[in-house]
């Protein structure tokens, strides 16, 4: 579901050296149109109501959709991840040079679908809140922590977007030769124009087109693989063979790159941050009517979830009993193995008038919507988290709040793109990035479980763990990428079918074996080190480590500073941990904790506000 460490602008750097035979000139004009057009028509279907309305959008409308948003769009949406554009082109090149290893963090996200579904989500939605990270500062009555988990997610969705705008446009260089600059200021346009007249209506509906057009590809690709190896039989056949298919795994050593316990112990906890405490995800459930209508949303999205995140997975084998004897890899003919999708649709359908464009298509669309998407969340929380406490922008009018709304997309937009060119410009970023964005998971979930499940954790706690959690796990990101490369070998893989000359054979190999070497060595700390084995744990346990560091030193704080002062709402802990506090020794008024709704006195620091339908205490400090 989410990307894993793949280098993801590299991914279709095809050696021009390799250039198939060029399509005629028809075929490529018909494959520009295919591109334009699928682009163009995808674009303005979300908006098309807007484009020819003179209603004037609520604030309400444009955040939740106004609850007017099919449980089946709904679906897709959330699902939408699944198939994001680094994952269909990482997950088939997965599979041909390491197997089906990485395939197994399904079981993470399969577990965190109904844990979030019945203990995140009833949390909030009697709430009101337009923003989750909203509920933190309800909870810890501090502005702090709510800013640092908005600030996380902020920074976190910024990276992750500025990379994946940046894919297709090397696809649109390589194969069409648009300057990446262009593709950038294109897409960023594009999402512009979409954010003013949009909203989560439209983007929900952007999410639908992409994840069925991403589908329909897809499964277009597992056919034509089939037929043309002889069959699902004959594919599955050659992928076992050559040992492809290697499922559970569960060795005990951190420092593999992934088992099966790592995959799904370390996907569970991404997913579980993602699905649970991000606002793009947790906007969609608030927009539903119902807490019943989430429920069946999020269940029924399990095999959907399943489904959508195997067919890249299925892709690979396909496009691996076609090339079993001929590694485009070792031959020489690509660069990265990330290449090997783009590779084979160059070279099965370059001449087939539209395919390639339509590929490409899908794949900037991809990034458009996944941008238009995020642009809409990280707008509202920085409206609900940072602006709208501001003394300028308070108690502002809908419309007003709307317009800033709007304007702060803009600026997300502009800076995205800004971070867009920096992946063009800066090399390594890409799997930097991914790894600062797996070590912020672990903090943001367990601010998050502190607030919840732990009824006596207070602000000062909550925000030190997130701090120190931060803090060590950057330092374990920087000295993984500072002083030890961790070697990934692969499996071994044939030349022998190859037809005709391959001249860059001997080039391709020497640099294979030189880079594989140079990764192996140790840097500045010794491989028998304590430091050496803490830098070189998989990054599938960051997640894992970060919100055990969370929770543990937020708990440990919290009993050393507690006071009467972090009084709370117990209305803002889990129903289930409520019921157990209130009738346990060392409940109720120990902590100082009351419920305003069952009449409880309130501490003499506190005050009363209401959100929503919600009673909360506020005592006025950050």
């Amino acid at each position: 579901m989410f990307d894993n460490g793949y280098s993801g602008f590299q991914f279709c750097g095809i050696f021009v050296q390799r250039q198939l035979e060029e399509p005629t000139t028809v075929s490529n004009l018909w494959n520009y149109l295919a591109f334009v057009a699928f682009v163009v028509v995808s674009a303005l279907i979300p908006i098309r109501k807007r484009l020819c309305s003179r209603k004037v959008k609520t604030k309400e409308d444009y955040v939740f959709g106004a609850g007017h948003i099919s449980m089946l769009a709904m679906m897709l949406s959330i699902a939408r991840g699944t198939l994001g554009v680094i994952s269909v082109l990482g997950y088939p090149s997965e599979f041909f040079y390491r197997g089906t290893a990485m395939w197994e963090t399904l079981y993470g996200m399969m577990t965190a679908y109904p844990i979030v579904c019945f203990v995140f989500i009833p949390v909030y939605f009697d709430l009101g809140i337009t923003s989750v990270y909203q509920y933190l500062e309800l909870r810890f009555n501090s502005r702090l922590v709510r800013c640092l988990a908005s600030g996380t997610y902020i920074l976190r969705t910024l990276l992750s977007l500025g990379v994946t705008i940046y894919t297709p446009t090397v696809a649109l260089n390589t194969i069409i030769g648009v300057p990446y600059w262009a593709s950038l200021l294109c897409i960023t346009c594009i999402s512009i124009f979409f954010n003013a007249l949009g909203g989560m209506k439209a983007a929900v509906a952007a999410d639908v087109i992409q994840s069925l057009s991403m589908t329909a590809m897809l499964v277009g690709i597992v056919i034509y693989c089939c037929v043309k190896s002889g069959g699902v039989d004959q594919v599955v056949a050659i992928g076992a063979q050559a040992g492809r298919m290697n499922f559970f795994n569960f060795a005990a050593d951190l420092h593999l790159r992934v088992t099966t316990t790592s995959a799904w112990l370390g996907e569970l906890f991404m997913s579980l941050s993602l699905l649970g405490c991000q606002q793009n995800f947790v906007q969609r459930y608030l927009s539903m009517p119902t807490l019943r209508k989430i429920r069946q949303t999020m269940l029924v999205n399990i095999p959907l979830v399943a489904v959508l995140f195997s067919l890249p997975w299925l892709v690979g084998m396909g496009i691996f009993a076609l090339y079993y004897t001929c590694d485009p890899l070792k031959a020489g003919n690509i660069e990265k193995m990330d290449q090997i999708l783009p590779y084979f649709i160059m070279d099965y359908f370059s001449k087939v008038p539209g395919v390639w464009g339509l590929f490409v298509g899908t794949l900037f669309n991809g990034a458009l919507t996944l941008n238009i998407s995020n642009i809409n969340s990280l707008a509202t929380v920085t409206w609900e988290d940072f602006l709208s406490l501001l003394p300028g922008f308070r108690k502002k009018a809908d419309s007003y709040q709307l317009t800033v709304i709007k304007l702060v997309g803009t600026i997300y937009a502009i800076l995205i793109l800004g971070v867009g060119f920096l992946v063009g410009l800066l090399s390594g970023v890409i799997e930097s990035s991914v790894l600062v964005l797996s070590a912020t998971s672990g903090p943001l979930l367990g601010v998050f479980i502190l607030a919840m499940f732990v009824p006596f954790a207070n602000w000062k706690g909550a925000a030190l763990g997130m701090l120190v959690s931060h803090g060590v796990t950057v330092w374990i990101v920087t000295g993984r990428m500072m002083y030890v490369e961790v070697y990934d070998s692969l499996l071994s893989t044939s030349i022998e079918g190859c037809v005709g000359d391959a001249p860059f054979l001997t080039n391709s190999t020497s640099y294979i074996v030189v880079d594989q070497m140079s990764r192996i060595m140790p840097m500045a700390v010794q491989g028998d080190s304590f430091l050496y084995r803490i830098y070189s744990v998989s990054y599938m346990y960051y997640g894992v480590f970060g919100t055990i560091l969370t929770v543990a030193v937020g708990l440990v704080f919290s009993l050393a500073t507690w006071s009467s002062v972090d009084a709370y709402n117990t209305k803002m802990l889990h129903p289930a941990v409520r019921w157990l506090h209130e009738r346990s020794p060392f409940g109720g008024k120990r902590f100082g904790s009351f419920d305003v709704n069952k009449g409880d006195k309130l501490p003499p620091s506190a005050k009363v506000v209401v959100v929503s339908n919600l009673t909360v205490k506020d005592s006025g400090k950050s």
